[in-house]
């Protein structure tokens, strides 16, 4: 039986719309997943023949899970995951088994954050930024810092803004190096130059060499203690000259990452008319973006991605083009949810193609830290790029979360397990 194995998913999404692909074009199925609550809530994976819990950080225990599977006589055609981080997990072993179309070793170097810098350091895509090692003293370079302020600091392992946070003066600095170093006593600090321009998303497969951009999205972004994005407009005619220079940009980072058969995503930011890479992904953006890109295009990237990776060739041709924009909901105080209301509403409101809202009844939620605190979010169309982003605001405004209060002990508790560098929190007085 022909088989993809899947190495982890979200519950929706890209990643999960992906397995979907891979049963629509007939494959066996199977998922490896370190989230025991999929396999309590089996029945809701109808799309996945056959899942097992296995530790994803240790690869010999995927190794045997394989050999389990050929032992069964499954013919396996890919290994593949949309999902950090296990990118490059899948395409090393995809690579063993040889039924790898990916660039392994450009994976590894784009799911980290510091190799990535380091491939750009000499170019003009990287921003200004310094490392700081485990040993390293922040006093040695306090100096050279004080002057830069805001500044951006983040884990080379950061994924979705759960470790990326600014700080804007020494005190800032100081405690979240000090939290990144707990969270992460092994890895390196970077530092960044705070850059204030739009940022811009962009899509793109890498075919033989050949780099495709698929989609370029200007990203609306919330920033209070983290930066959120909670916005995506599809840019369906952006001028030419804007349009050469971030492509131009895109294809010298991709080149410079070594990047020549597979997908990624670039956070873009553009400073003194030169573009700045945010990060860079060796995958598809998650959350709504295949759904966006499948209206706005109707190029079903995750599908085509898969078929990729099976050695089929993909077809990115644009079969339309609509305006499309996505606007995602958060919440502004932390709580227990009670109720949601005003999703149906959503859905029948001018323009809605998609509706999702993901927490359950009796979920913690809280105010954005990460991209996961985003709870909802609408994909909407027009006939303007203007009245898409009005239909797309218009229908979340319509979503709604009731929330049950915390009580006072179980709300500072809570806030220090999902908020690990809150730098605003004032110091106790011990006097």
């Amino acid at each position: 039986m022909k088989t993809v194995v899947f190495i982890e998913t979200a519950k929706s999404g890209s990643s999960r719309e992906a397995i979907q692909a891979a049963e629509r074009l007939g494959y066996f199925t199977v998922l490896f997943t370190k989230r025991s609550s999929f396999l309590e809530k089996r029945s809701e994976f109808h799309d996945v023949h056959y899942m097992r819990l296995v530790d994803l950080d240790n690869i010999k225990e995927i190794r045997k899970e394989i050999q389990i599977l050929l032992d069964k006589g499954l013919m396996i055609e890919s290994i593949i995951s949309f999902v950090d981080p296990y990118c490059y997990t899948a395409s090393l072993l995809a690579k063993e088994h040889q039924v790898n179309h990916f660039s392994t070793e450009a994976i590894r170097k784009n799911e980290n954050k510091l190799y990535s810098r380091e491939m750009l350091a000499s170019s003009p895509y990287a921003p200004k930024y310094w490392v700081l090692n485990k040993d390293s003293s922040l006093d040695e370079y306090l100096n050279e810092l004080l002057p830069n302020f805001p500044l951006m600091m983040k884990s080379p392992q950061s994924t979705g803004s759960k470790d990326v946070f600014q700080v804007n003066d020494k005190k800032q600095l100081i405690k979240g190096y000090s939290a990144l170093l707990n969270k992460f006593p092994n890895d390196p600090v970077i530092i960044e130059e705070y850059l204030s321009e739009p940022q811009y998303l962009v899509e793109a497969v890498v075919v033989a060499g050949k780099v495709h951009i698929i989609a370029i999205f200007k990203q609306d972004i919330q920033q209070q203690k983290r930066f959120i994005v909670t916005g995506y407009n599809l840019m369906l005619n952006p001028n030419y000259e804007f349009h050469r220079k971030i492509k131009s940009a895109v294809l010298g980072i991709i080149k410079l990452h070594g990047l020549t058969n597979g997908p990624c995503h670039l956070e873009l930011r553009q400073k003194n008319d030169k573009w700045k890479l945010i990060e860079i992904n060796p995958r598809i953006s998650g959350a709504g973006m295949n759904r966006m890109i499948l209206g706005g295009y109707g190029i079903n990237l995750v599908e085509e991605t898969l078929k990729m990776a099976l050695g089929i060739k993909p077809d990115f041709t644009k079969k339309f083009r609509k305006h499309i924009y996505s606007q995602y909901v958060t919440v502004e105080e932390q709580g227990i949810l009670e109720s949601v209301t005003g999703k149906n509403r959503a859905k029948r409101s001018q323009g809605v193609l998609y509706v999702y809202v993901k927490p359950r009844k009796g979920t913690y939620l809280y105010p954005p830290l990460s991209m996961g605190h985003r709870y909802a979010y609408v994909i909407a169309t027009g006939d303007s790029e203007e009245e898409a982003i009005r239909n797309s605001k218009n229908a979340a405004s319509a979503i709604q979360f009731s929330l049950l209060p915390i009580d006072e002990e179980d709300e500072n508790t809570l806030i220090r397990e999902v908020d690990a560098y809150n730098l605003d929190e004032q110091e106790k007085d011990n006097s």
